[in-house]
């Protein structure tokens, strides 16, 4: 896992670049890799994907690869 910063941000590798999420199989940019803290005290990773058509989604940071 790379740093956080306080707001809970992580400075992941592929940020800026194109990605594929293997889940829906949509490409756009990560634009951001968050940490959600649940209830049960467990950290999820989440990437946060932008399109070109600019509606962004959020998958699991494990569904993340380099795009081409």
């Amino acid at each position: 896992m790379n740093a956080v910063d306080h707001a809970g941000y992580e400075r992941h590798e592929l940020l800026g670049r194109q990605v594929r999420d293997i889940a829906s199989r949509g490409e756009g940019e990560l634009m951001a890799v968050t940490h959600e803290v649940h209830t049960d005290g467990r950290v999820v990773r989440v990437a946060h994907i932008r399109p070109v058509s600019g509606v962004e989604w959020s998958t699991a940071v494990a569904n993340v690869q380099t795009a081409g």
